[in-house]
């Protein structure tokens, strides 16, 4: 017979035994093999305009046949949106599915509040493995949200010879930004990760933002390529006084050296302005020597050219068209070379593939680059999602979606409960062709950095399958309508049109409720700055955060 004592014992033993379990349960379940992968998948500043699968006439000179393949295999997204046409901001909301004044990040140079819920730590706690690779941008290290692996680039990130930065410190790597970021994410899915436990990968590449430096092989890609130049070109911006005040033109406002890689002269490899020459000086001297020898005819071209100012601007808009579609070249053979690895070790039927871009981009629309402005082509993003046997191949919706609705999606597809207070709405039922109910028939954006880069006004707004309704305000308190439907190029401001009086009343009505909904601040319609999580949007923004 046992002692009192040797039984009192074995219990406090099977205790402590059963609640060391418990806990490690409660903060990382064990996973089943059936569980679905991830491959999140984004570009920084990809157009649709520039992504063949949406079949726009820039794309048919240009094609992006791998990130294709995405769209070939599962669903074009015709009607996503982002909330906020900015990178910090919008990598934000897309973490946590909410918008930018819940989750603290309204504008670029926050610090992202890492210790919220956020679908890559939700999923660890189910017993996922997480990484990142790339583009982080919403802090120096992504602190708080506790990734199995990642590497991620400083700040913006630098297209050759870029500093990565790991949690055993960072170090500059010889190469190309965008062929790094593919070869790391490879190495971990070959190398690093458990293959007994799902995964979600997240591939962020810093390509095709500014300053658009192409691989060395794909320098002279489109030198010889003529594409249209958009009906907007030499837009004058009538009634559009916030248009009107931005710094983002092609011709007036890129930089002649750092931007669109012109010479002081012919014969010369010397650029003229040049505001972050570490862009070009941290090439090794064979790479810049190549580089150099890439540029110089055409650059010796321009400079014996007689233009007139109208004919440097179309020759600016070629330059700067050709270095974009050349710097997505790299992007779209990095994503072949996923697929292609996820084909080859059988994964890909088991794997949700994402493809997106953290917000839209002007092609020379307006006579501009960059986003920020709640206008189409910066509102507008590619979103291509496939996930064989659950979304149709070959398949498309025009339904309204936002950058706010893929943290719900992920946990829904991977099969996780949606936290009650994500603002965001799952899109589950769409990929997977059931038949939506009640789906939002409006969107809501508001952009804050103002003052800042580019000189872009803060706005909010509100876009339905026809009508755009914006309200810039703080040092200017202006309202624009346009109809879609008659004005796509969103030239016509309608807000003092008496025969929309009955629309532009109904939309100010579906932005107020949205704003209810969404929980939104008031606005301070002056100049003092509105509040935002009890911070102040600060008076200029660092300009080195272009």
């Amino acid at each position: 017979m046992k002692s009192p004592m040797f039984i009192k014992l074995l219990i406090a033993v099977c205790l402590v035994f059963l609640l060391s379990n418990f806990k490690k349960g409660k903060e990382e379940k064990a996973p089943t093999k059936q569980q679905p992968n991830l491959v999140f998948i984004m570009a920084d500043d990809h157009a649709y305009q520039a992504l063949s699968a949406y079949n726009h006439p820039i794309s048919k000179l240009a094609p992006t046949p791998n990130i294709d393949r995405i769209a070939n295999a599962g669903m074009r997204f015709d009607n996503s949106f982002v909330s906020n046409s900015l990178c910090g901001p919008s990598r934000a909301t897309m973490l946590t599915g909410k918008f930018g004044h819940i989750n603290g990040f309204s504008y670029n140079g926050q610090t992202f509040d890492g210790s919220q819920p956020t679908w890559p730590k939700m999923l660890k706690e189910e017993g996922y493995q997480t990484a990142v690779v790339g583009k982080w941008h919403i802090g120096h290290t992504p602190e708080g949200i506790d990734f199995d692996f990642w590497k991620i680039l400083n700040d913006q990130g630098e297209y050759y010879n870029p500093e990565f930065i790991t949690k055993d410190g960072s170090e500059t790597i010889e190469g190309y930004a965008t062929d790094l970021t593919t070869d790391y994410s490879l190495d971990w899915l070959e190398n690093k990760r458990d293959k007994n436990k799902p995964f979600a990968l997240m591939i962020h590449h810093k390509a095709p933002h500014r300053n658009q430096m192409p691989a060395l092989r794909h320098t002279q890609m489109y030198e010889n390529t003529e594409f249209p130049v958009p009906e907007t070109y030499f837009d004058n911006y009538d009634d559009r006084k916030a248009a009107g005040a931005q710094k983002m033109n092609i011709y007036k406002d890129m930089y002649e050296g750092h931007d669109l890689k012109m010479t002081v002269a012919v014969g010369s490899d010397s650029l003229r302005y040049d505001r972050w020459p570490n862009h070009f000086e941290r090439m090794t001297q064979e790479q810049r020597t190549e580089w150099n020898a890439a540029y110089r005819k055409r650059n010796d071209d321009m400079n014996t050219a007689n233009f007139s100012d109208k004919e440097m601007a179309l020759w600016k808009y070629q330059r700067y068209v050709q270095d974009y579609c050349a710097t997505i070249a790299s992007v779209d053979e990095g994503v072949g070379r996923v697929l292609d690895y996820l084909e080859e070790n059988n994964l890909t039927e088991n794997t949700i593939i994402v493809y997106t871009s953290d917000q839209g981009f002007f092609i020379g629309e307006h006579g501009w680059f960059d986003k920020r402005f709640m206008y189409e082509q910066s509102l507008r993003t590619p979103l291509l999602i496939q996930y064989p046997g659950k979304i149709k191949a070959n398949s498309s919706t025009d339904k309204m979606v936002q950058n706010l609705d893929l943290a719900p999606t992920f946990l829904d597809l991977l099969g996780l409960d949606i936290p009650e207070d994500i603002q965001g709405e799952s899109l589950k039922p769409i990929l997977t062709g059931k038949k939506v109910k009640d789906w939002r028939e409006s969107i809501y954006y508001h952009y804050y950095e103002y003052p800042g880069f580019h000189s872009v006004k803060r706005h909010y707004g509100v876009r339905d399958s026809r009508y755009k309704l914006i309200h810039f305000y703080n040092n200017i308190d202006q309202w624009e309508f346009y109809d879609l439907e008659k004005d796509p190029n969103e030239v016509a401001n309608l807000i003092g049109d008496a025969t929309y009086k009955g629309e532009i009343d109904r939309m100010k009505k579906e932005l107020n409720r949205l704003m209810v909904k969404y929980e939104e601040p008031p606005v301070v319609e002056w100049k003092d700055e509105p509040l935002r999580k009890g911070r102040k949007v600060p008076n200029m923004v660092s300009e080195n955060k272009h």
